[in-house]
């Protein structure tokens, strides 16, 4: 194929040193998705490293991706939360699309999960309480971010909630007419809406719970899908099993709260306040010494 024809290559392949603008420097990729991808980078702007988004090669013409970066920016420019990653800038135009982040400290849940197994309860109650608050303040702004999992929570005092990519407004997302989110963490009604049910607040909840699920038992709830079944349940095992059990040493008022987030009607499970309402508790009975001892590994 000549270079006249040759497709625009797939991924930026910057290196450490690499400019990404005049301003950004590249240090490492991070990862990304199908649309982007995350480097970690110094900014001669802020004069610190930041995470830069950028819109893949061969997507900066695709009206796709760079509406969902513009929903992404606005949702960085609405939400004001300690435990929500924060927006420091952005370019929507010219031949590299991104967004500027802050440079969040410390590992990703799902890291620690992989390396570790499951977390000690006085590592996950204090996550699971920080990210019920920002879920609080979501839904008091009338967004959702319908992407709660375990790679998308930095572990840290407070844990910090990234990736605002999906993100939208209560009546956005009610009105979605397409699977939103990661398969293992979606709650039911975001599996085939509006047919499974319309997704919102609730629907984060869920997420949350699912996440907690993974950090408390060191696995999913529920059963891997297969994409490529011809059911609903055999792709989205969630909407039809139930989840697994929760091991017997877990405490009985985290294991009820879990298992209330992941419940198949929207309107039974906790609103986020109850979630670190019921959580505080146990939080505050645990020894002393241990929580002394807290830090993220």
């Amino acid at each position: 194929m000549s270079a006249a024809t040759q497709e625009p290559d797939d991924r930026w392949r910057f290196g450490d040193g690499d400019p990404i603008t005049d301003e950004l420097t590249a240090t490492r990729l991070l990862g990304g998705g199908s649309a982007y991808e995350a480097y970690l980078a110094f900014d001669e702007v802020t004069f610190s490293p930041v995470v830069v988004k950028v819109v893949r090669p061969d997507q900066v013409d695709d009206r796709s991706s760079l509406r969902g970066l513009r929903r992404e920016v606005r949702a960085l420019a609405t939400i004001n939360h300690p435990v929500v990653v924060r927006g420091l800038r952005h370019e929507l135009d010219g031949p590299r699309p991104h967004v500027v982040l802050e440079a969040v400290d410390g590992p990703r849940l799902s890291s620690l999960v992989r390396r570790y197994g499951p977390l000690e309860d006085y590592q996950y109650l204090p996550l699971a309480i920080d990210i019920a608050s920002a879920l609080h303040y979501l839904r008091r702004l009338g967004w959702v971010h319908l992407d709660i999992k375990p790679s998308n929570v930095i572990m840290g005092s407070p844990a910090r909630l990234i990736d605002l990519s999906v993100a939208r407004e209560v009546d956005a997302a009610a009105d979605l007419d397409h699977v939103i989110g990661t398969d293992a963490y979606m709650a039911p009604e975001q599996c085939d809406p509006p047919r499974t049910g319309r997704p919102g607040p609730a629907s984060d909840v869920w997420g949350l719970g699912a996440t907690l699920f993974h950090a408390v038992a060191g696995h999913r709830p529920f059963e891997d899908g297969d994409p490529h079944a011809a059911s609903l349940a055999g792709r989205f095992p969630q909407t039809a099993a139930s989840p697994s059990a929760l091991p017997r040493h877990v405490h009985p008022d985290v294991a009820r709260t879990v298992l209330a987030m992941l419940d198949p009607d929207p309107a039974s499970r906790p609103a986020p306040r109850e979630v670190a309402e019921s959580l505080e508790p146990v939080l505050a009975a645990l020894p002393r010494q241990r929580l002394a001892g807290f830090k993220v590994r």
